[in-house]
Protein backbone atom coordinates (compact mmCIF):
# COMPACT_ATOMS: atom_id res chain seq x y z
CA UNK A 1 0.00 0.00 0.00
CA UNK A 2 1.17 3.33 -1.07
CA UNK A 3 1.58 5.79 2.18
CA UNK A 4 0.67 8.75 0.22
CA UNK A 5 -1.03 10.68 -0.54
CA UNK A 6 -1.78 11.63 3.25
CA UNK A 7 -5.21 13.05 3.92
CA UNK A 8 -6.30 15.31 7.02
CA UNK A 9 -9.73 16.92 8.15
CA UNK A 10 -8.74 20.12 9.60
CA UNK A 11 -10.08 23.08 11.32
CA UNK A 12 -8.58 26.33 9.42
CA UNK A 13 -9.07 29.92 10.20
CA UNK A 14 -10.54 32.03 8.04
CA UNK A 15 -8.05 32.53 4.72
CA UNK A 16 -6.68 35.96 5.55
CA UNK A 17 -8.06 36.66 8.23
CA UNK A 18 -6.30 37.85 11.86
CA UNK A 19 -5.84 34.20 13.17
CA UNK A 20 -4.78 32.75 9.95
CA UNK A 21 -1.98 35.54 9.25
CA UNK A 22 -1.05 35.71 12.96
CA UNK A 23 -0.37 31.84 12.59
CA UNK A 24 1.16 31.79 8.88
CA UNK A 25 3.26 34.12 10.02
CA UNK A 26 4.78 32.13 12.43
CA UNK A 27 5.27 29.22 11.03
CA UNK A 28 6.31 30.82 8.37
CA UNK A 29 3.77 28.78 5.71
CA UNK A 30 0.44 29.59 4.48
CA UNK A 31 -1.88 26.33 4.34
CA UNK A 32 -3.94 27.25 2.19
CA UNK A 33 -1.72 29.15 -0.30
CA UNK A 34 0.75 27.17 0.12
CA UNK A 35 3.16 29.35 0.08
CA UNK A 36 6.22 30.29 2.20
CA UNK A 37 5.61 33.31 4.78
CA UNK A 38 8.28 35.49 6.22
CA UNK A 39 8.89 35.04 9.91
CA UNK A 40 7.57 38.91 12.08
CA UNK A 41 10.68 40.23 13.43
CA UNK A 42 11.38 40.10 16.82
CA UNK A 43 11.75 35.97 17.39
CA UNK A 44 14.21 34.09 18.10
CA UNK A 45 17.03 33.76 15.76
CA UNK A 46 16.23 29.82 15.87
CA UNK A 47 12.78 30.27 14.99
CA UNK A 48 12.84 28.14 11.61
CA UNK A 49 14.22 25.34 13.90
CA UNK A 50 11.45 25.67 16.65
CA UNK A 51 9.05 25.90 13.85
CA UNK A 52 10.29 23.21 11.89
CA UNK A 53 7.63 20.45 12.91
CA UNK A 54 4.62 22.15 13.07
CA UNK A 55 5.44 23.87 9.70
CA UNK A 56 4.79 20.74 7.83
CA UNK A 57 1.41 21.00 8.46
CA UNK A 58 0.25 24.38 8.19
CA UNK A 59 -1.64 26.31 11.02
CA UNK A 60 -4.72 24.29 12.18
CA UNK A 61 -6.35 21.82 14.67
CA UNK A 62 -7.26 18.39 14.37
CA UNK A 63 -10.22 16.80 13.38
CA UNK A 64 -9.49 13.86 11.84
CA UNK A 65 -5.71 13.21 11.73
CA UNK A 66 -3.58 12.39 8.64
CA UNK A 67 -4.62 9.06 6.53
CA UNK A 68 -4.00 7.51 3.59
CA UNK A 69 -7.11 6.43 1.91
CA UNK A 70 -8.28 2.74 1.76
CA UNK A 71 -8.59 0.97 -0.94
CA UNK A 72 -11.44 1.98 -3.57
CA UNK A 73 -12.00 5.48 -2.24
CA UNK A 74 -11.26 8.15 -3.93
CA UNK A 75 -9.88 12.03 -3.29
CA UNK A 76 -13.29 13.12 -4.89
CA UNK A 77 -15.54 10.98 -2.24
CA UNK A 78 -13.50 12.41 0.57
CA UNK A 79 -14.30 15.75 -0.54
CA UNK A 80 -18.19 15.18 -1.17
CA UNK A 81 -18.07 13.69 2.68
CA UNK A 82 -16.76 16.60 4.04
CA UNK A 83 -19.83 18.77 2.33
CA UNK A 84 -22.52 16.21 3.55
CA UNK A 85 -20.66 16.91 7.01
CA UNK A 86 -20.70 20.32 7.05
CA UNK A 87 -24.12 20.32 6.04
CA UNK A 88 -25.09 18.62 9.12
CA UNK A 89 -26.97 20.70 11.58
CA UNK A 90 -25.10 20.87 14.87
CA UNK A 91 -24.12 23.68 17.31
CA UNK A 92 -20.97 25.91 15.96
CA UNK A 93 -18.77 25.41 18.95
CA UNK A 94 -17.71 29.24 19.85
CA UNK A 95 -14.30 29.30 21.94
CA UNK A 96 -12.18 31.94 23.67
CA UNK A 97 -8.77 31.30 22.81
CA UNK A 98 -5.89 31.74 24.28
CA UNK A 99 -1.69 30.84 23.49
CA UNK A 100 -0.17 28.22 26.50
CA UNK A 101 2.15 25.10 26.39
CA UNK A 102 0.16 21.58 25.55
CA UNK A 103 2.64 18.67 26.35
CA UNK A 104 5.60 20.34 25.58
CA UNK A 105 4.83 22.63 22.54
CA UNK A 106 3.04 25.87 22.39
CA UNK A 107 -0.75 26.10 20.81
CA UNK A 108 -3.65 28.46 20.26
CA UNK A 109 -6.01 26.53 22.70
CA UNK A 110 -9.75 27.25 24.21
CA UNK A 111 -9.39 28.95 27.69
CA UNK A 112 -12.20 26.40 28.86
CA UNK A 113 -13.74 23.44 27.79
CA UNK A 114 -16.08 22.83 25.21
CA UNK A 115 -18.76 20.39 24.94
CA UNK A 116 -19.74 21.47 21.32
CA UNK A 117 -16.39 21.18 20.55
CA UNK A 118 -15.53 17.89 21.36
CA UNK A 119 -18.98 16.42 19.91
CA UNK A 120 -17.62 18.17 16.96
CA UNK A 121 -14.22 16.06 16.96
CA UNK A 122 -16.07 12.84 17.85
CA UNK A 123 -18.56 13.09 15.12
CA UNK A 124 -15.46 13.89 12.59
CA UNK A 125 -13.04 10.99 13.79
CA UNK A 126 -16.21 8.73 13.69
CA UNK A 127 -17.60 10.09 10.14
CA UNK A 128 -14.25 10.32 8.32
CA UNK A 129 -13.33 6.14 9.24
CA UNK A 130 -14.56 4.94 6.41
CA UNK A 131 -11.90 6.71 4.02
CA UNK A 132 -8.82 5.30 6.57
CA UNK A 133 -6.47 2.66 5.39
CA UNK A 134 -5.85 0.57 8.19
CA UNK A 135 -2.30 1.89 10.06
CA UNK A 136 0.47 -0.03 9.22
CA UNK A 137 2.96 -1.38 11.48
CA UNK A 138 5.44 1.79 10.87
CA UNK A 139 3.14 4.29 11.37
CA UNK A 140 1.91 2.70 14.50
CA UNK A 141 5.49 2.56 15.79
CA UNK A 142 5.89 6.21 14.82
CA UNK A 143 2.95 7.00 17.67
CA UNK A 144 5.16 5.32 20.27
CA UNK A 145 2.74 3.43 21.27
CA UNK A 146 4.97 1.98 24.59
CA UNK A 147 4.17 5.75 26.12
CA UNK A 148 0.52 6.20 25.65
CA UNK A 149 -1.65 5.12 28.00
CA UNK A 150 -3.93 1.63 27.35
CA UNK A 151 -6.61 3.85 26.14
CA UNK A 152 -4.73 5.65 24.13
CA UNK A 153 -3.40 2.69 22.56
CA UNK A 154 -6.60 0.77 21.87
CA UNK A 155 -7.82 4.64 20.24
CA UNK A 156 -4.98 4.39 17.99
CA UNK A 157 -5.46 0.57 16.97
CA UNK A 158 -9.01 1.35 16.64
CA UNK A 159 -9.05 4.77 14.73
CA UNK A 160 -5.50 5.31 13.73
CA UNK A 161 -4.71 8.30 16.15
CA UNK A 162 -4.79 8.13 19.63
CA UNK A 163 -5.64 11.68 20.56
CA UNK A 164 -9.47 11.16 20.12
CA UNK A 165 -12.95 11.27 22.14
CA UNK A 166 -11.86 11.80 25.97
CA UNK A 167 -8.13 12.43 25.02
CA UNK A 168 -8.87 14.89 22.44
CA UNK A 169 -7.51 18.22 22.99
CA UNK A 170 -7.93 21.26 20.69
CA UNK A 171 -4.63 23.07 19.52
CA UNK A 172 -3.88 24.86 16.86
CA UNK A 173 0.54 24.24 17.21
CA UNK A 174 2.78 27.36 16.77
CA UNK A 175 6.23 25.57 17.94
CA UNK A 176 7.67 22.08 17.81
CA UNK A 177 8.43 20.47 21.53
CA UNK A 178 10.60 22.76 23.43
CA UNK A 179 12.89 22.16 26.20
CA UNK A 180 11.44 23.04 29.73
CA UNK A 181 13.74 26.20 30.50
CA UNK A 182 12.56 27.65 26.47
CA UNK A 183 8.99 27.39 27.52
CA UNK A 184 8.19 30.33 29.18
CA UNK A 185 9.85 33.22 28.12
CA UNK A 186 8.88 31.66 24.38
CA UNK A 187 4.71 31.26 25.91
CA UNK A 188 5.23 35.13 27.45
CA UNK A 189 6.41 36.47 23.90
CA UNK A 190 3.85 34.84 21.72
CA UNK A 191 0.88 35.87 24.37
CA UNK A 192 2.28 39.29 23.76
CA UNK A 193 1.70 39.10 19.87
CA UNK A 194 -1.63 37.34 20.72
CA UNK A 195 -2.57 39.52 22.85
CA UNK A 196 -1.89 42.30 19.86
CA UNK A 197 -4.22 40.80 17.44
CA UNK A 198 -7.32 41.40 19.39
CA UNK A 199 -8.86 38.05 18.47
CA UNK A 200 -11.55 37.68 20.25
CA UNK A 201 -14.27 34.50 20.86
CA UNK A 202 -13.72 32.07 17.99
CA UNK A 203 -16.14 30.25 15.94
CA UNK A 204 -15.18 26.99 14.97
CA UNK A 205 -17.12 27.71 12.10
CA UNK A 206 -15.50 25.22 9.67
CA UNK A 207 -13.67 21.78 8.33
CA UNK A 208 -11.09 21.67 5.66
CA UNK A 209 -10.19 18.81 3.69
CA UNK A 210 -5.87 19.41 3.26
CA UNK A 211 -3.72 17.07 1.55
CA UNK A 212 0.13 15.82 1.71
CA UNK A 213 1.44 14.50 -2.08
CA UNK A 214 4.76 13.05 -0.60
CA UNK A 215 7.23 12.97 2.71
CA UNK A 216 8.87 15.74 1.53
CA UNK A 217 5.86 18.29 1.38
CA UNK A 218 3.60 20.04 3.69
CA UNK A 219 -0.06 19.62 3.63
CA UNK A 220 -2.16 22.11 2.06
CA UNK A 221 -5.96 22.89 1.87
CA UNK A 222 -7.24 21.81 -1.14
CA UNK A 223 -11.07 22.20 0.10
CA UNK A 224 -12.92 24.25 2.74
CA UNK A 225 -16.51 24.01 3.96
CA UNK A 226 -18.46 26.09 6.45
CA UNK A 227 -20.17 24.19 9.31
CA UNK A 228 -23.93 24.80 8.85
CA UNK A 229 -25.68 25.73 12.26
Amino acid sequence: MANYPRYAIYYTATPDGTLDRFGASLLGYDGHSGEDQPFPDGVPLDWRDLTQDPRRYGFHATLKAPMVLADGKAEAQLAAACELFADLARPVPVIQPVVDSISGFIAVIPAEPSADLDLLAAQATRAFDSFRAPLGAEDRARRNPEALTPRQRDYLDRWGYPYVFEEFRFHMTLTGRLPTERREPIVAMLRGRFAATDVGPLAIDAIALCRQDNANSRFRVIGRWQLRD
